[in-house]
């Protein structure tokens, strides 16, 4: 959560929303304690709240008293100073209440009063507790970009407008990313139930993106400019291709059908912004990476598709199965989406001022995007144990699994030894059943010569 105590202004220059002091002790453990209770921690708790886990209560509780102990940080420290008017103090009062409800709702639902009035309002708010908490990553996520936004003092003014497109296209790649990884890992099931192919439902996207970007990029009532002309003419690329996705996403049987429209509208979109003009060198060579990665992603998306998947729903009938491709494109949307967020004009600035060159910038957002694509895995992994578990084979002997092959085997064995009896034992055990047969009782078959051959059979089985 944000600093939201008094601050001077009088420190802050004319036209910045910082001041020149550097960041103290306390404001970088403000950051790394809300980092760890809203980056690490409370997603976790979402998704053991999903599978219903015994943690999900300790561990909520513990993220709880960690972000106030971090909040509280945010009103003590010194150093550098920032405008009362700051949007990543303004964010904090919302997550604040959003926190608070989430806290209230789920001791109410822990009391589990269920009596009178209590039965028809409990599931409306069991419902609000699910959706708020399943929300709280991407509010968290927000609120993350607005204290780095705040503590830089960047987006203000004529940078405001580029600012939102990077950050929040970038953050839609990733989310991209996250979605797919989903499918790919645990949606696969589900996405059979619905009937419909996936590029069915990123097409649908795809088309809905287009058409706003292609009505709102060019402030209308103004004379047209270099980037006006990429940006809405790339929203008309988008809103055709997905409405020739949603017609491809079909057979003409009416089946589910794969197709490469939304790969492909990712691979012209990365050509198109590796030749984004740009002021700096550092900013060229970053945006050029970004397009080649988003690129690489769509065009690894379409060999997916049509060579690895040959145009089925998954890799086997299961919906568990994976191929090692299968995880290229997906995280080459990860990595888009931090080349592209880094990519603002400030950032740039700031990169080209500390002397760092462009390959060593993009090799620490590759490292990031890396950091949040095993993070995501590591999340639905914990899901996925609980929601599908892993049957457990049958057939144990001596502690270990028996398989089918083995237990063949192993029966052929048993049938061979009925030819290493002797003649003499053979005679034995047909006295006893004929004993059996005129009437001597089951006791003939517990004779001293049965037991021996019993004894002596178990002696060679052994």
């Amino acid at each position: 959560m944000a600093s939201a105590h008094d601050h001077h202004d009088d420190d802050i220059p004319e036209g910045f929303t910082i001041s020149a002091e550097p960041l103290d002790a306390t404001l970088w453990a403000h950051i790394f304690i809300q980092m760890l209770a809203f980056g690490i921690l409370f997603p976790i708790g979402m998704v053991l709240g999903i599978i219903k886990s015994r943690w999900h209560v300790p561990l909520q509780v513990l993220a709880t008293i960690i972000a106030m102990l971090g909040w509280a940080l945010g009103h003590l420290h010194g150093g550098r100073k920032f405008v009362e008017s700051n949007v990543h103090a303004h964010f904090s009062t919302f997550i604040f209440f959003q926190l608070l409800t989430q806290i209230v709702l789920g001791i109410y639902l822990k009391l589990h009063l269920e009596m009178g009035i209590h039965g028809r309002i409990r599931p409306v708010f069991k419902l609000l507790h699910n959706v708020n908490g399943k929300a709280f990553p991407i509010v968290s996520w927000t609120q993350m970009l607005f204290g780095g936004i705040t503590a830089l003092g960047f987006c203000q003014e004529d940078h405001l407008g580029q600012c939102l497109a990077h950050f929040i296209m970038g953050s839609a790649f990733i989310a991209y990313g996250i979605v797919l990884t989903i499918l790919l890992l645990v949606g696969q099931l589900w996405l059979r139930r619905t009937g419909r192919s996936q590029e069915f439902f990123d097409s649908v996207v795809i088309a809905a993106w287009g058409l706003v970007n292609s009505l709102t990029e060019h402030r209308w009532g103004t004379e047209w400019v270099r980037n006006d002309w990429q940006h809405t003419t790339m929203g008309i690329i988008w809103f055709a291709a997905g409405l020739a996705g949603v017609w491809l996403s079909r057979d003409r049987e009416g089946n589910p059908k794969r197709n490469f429209i939304p790969g492909f509208v990712l691979l012209m979109t990365g050509w198109a912004m590796s030749a984004h003009p740009q002021e700096l060198m550092i900013s060229a060579m970053t945006h050029k990476m970004f397009g080649y990665t988003l690129m690489g992603a769509g065009l690894t998306r379409m060999i997916e598709i049509s060579f690895v998947l040959q145009d089925k729903p998954g890799i086997d009938e299961s919906g568990f199965g994976t191929h090692s491709f299968q995880y290229v494109p997906v995280f080459l949307l990860f990595a888009s989406g931090f080349l592209f967020m880094g990519a603002t004009e400030e950032q740039m600035a700031l990169v080209a001022w500390s002397g760092m060159d462009a390959v060593a910038y993009v090799l620490i957002l590759y490292s990031l995007a890396f950091l949040l694509f095993l993070f995501v895995m590591m999340l639905i992994n914990v899901y996925d144990r609980s929601a599908n578990p892993i049957p457990a084979k049958k057939g144990l002997s001596n502690g270990h699994a028996v398989g089918e092959e083995e237990g063949r085997l192993r029966d052929a064995g048993e049938f061979e030894l009925e030819g290493l009896m002797t003649d003499d034992e053979e005679d034995e055990e047909n006295a006893a059943r004929r004993k059996l047969l005129n009437g001597d009782g089951f006791g003939a078959l517990a004779t001293p010569s049965t037991t021996a051959t019993v004894g002596r059979n178990n002696e060679r089985l052994a």
